[in-house]
């Protein structure tokens, strides 16, 4: 999801003009981007639209999706949500490993026998033939 109202705070960021030039981009595209929500610069105490290293990075995914792969706007929002709804579950998938092997590392001695005790042994099930009665 886009931040709204982001203020820089010491990070260093590329005007409008130099990114337009970087990327081959009209200035009135990466104002429609920011309409659309899909691009968020942060801004100056001048107001002056600012792109961050990460607002580079996404404007390079929505000109990946919109030159090389022909999606659409809309379709392209999507992308991104999905993008950044996949990167969060992956956070917290880490933090749920980690949480696990944390817990497993630090088992007290009781904790280790009833583990030890609560697996049992089953062996493989017998096949029983059924005679079909006609």
């Amino acid at each position: 999801m886009a931040k709204r109202g982001r203020k820089t705070r010491g990070k260093a960021g590329y005007m409008i003009s130099a990114v337009s030039e970087m990327y081959n981009v009209h200035p009135q595209t990466l104002r429609m981007y920011e309409r659309e929500g899909l691009l968020v610069p942060s801004r100056s105490v001048g107001n002056t639209r600012l792109y961050t290293q990460d607002d580079l990075d996404r404007l390079e995914a929505i000109l990946n999706l919109t030159r090389d792969l022909g999606v659409n706007l809309a379709g392209v929002d999507i992308v991104l949500n999905m993008r950044e709804r996949m990167k969060e579950m992956q956070r917290e998938m880490q933090a749920f490993v980690e949480f696990v092997r944390h817990e497993m590392m630090n088992r007290t001695e009781e904790a280790e026998a009833r583990i030890q005790n609560a697996l049992v042994r089953v062996g493989p099930p017998a096949l029983i033939r059924m005679r079909n009665n006609k």
